[in-house]
């Protein structure tokens, strides 16, 4: 696990703002909510490890940027469920290129067969644990090479 920390590490420095165009934080956010869209916002505060006050600020954030939009449970009224709007799709797909140059420089010492294995591996130590709902297709390159 620690080497796992140390990996992530490397990924964090090298992300930088101006280069995903976005806050990583961010990218993490809108990544998550392109695989699970109309998600409720509940569910991104732990998948994400942040308290509820501070995805509120990030939604803020990806609202004011055109990336999210949130909207009330039609079943529980109390609750509001965040969807990614194209716009997101678009800025997500642009980070998503960067972050694909940072993850070639972390893992430029495995070759494409290790890097297929680690993805597997991270994508059922993730998924096959309960700690994130189960996905189809569970790809993405943020998921592949950012764990929180």
């Amino acid at each position: 696990m620690i080497l796992l920390t140390r990996l992530a590490k490397q990924v964090y420095r090298r992300s930088d703002e101006e280069l995903l165009g976005m806050h990583l934080r961010l990218l993490m956010a809108l990544s998550y909510l392109r695989d699970h869209n109309g998600a409720p916002q509940q569910e991104l505060a732990d998948t994400l490890c942040m308290d509820a006050n501070n995805v509120v600020l990030l939604l803020n954030e990806l609202e004011d940027a055109g990336h999210v939009a949130r909207r009330r449970d039609p079943v529980d009224r109390r609750r509001h469920l965040v969807d990614i709007t194209p716009e997101g799709n678009r800025a997500l797909a642009q980070a998503e290129q960067a972050q694909e140059q940072i993850e070639d420089e972390v893992l430029s010492a495995l070759d494409p067969a290790e890097r297929a294995t680690l993805w597997q591996l991270l994508t059922r130590a993730l998924y096959g644990n309960g700690g994130e709902p189960s996905l189809e297709d569970a790809y993405s390159a943020t998921t592949a090479s950012i764990s929180t």
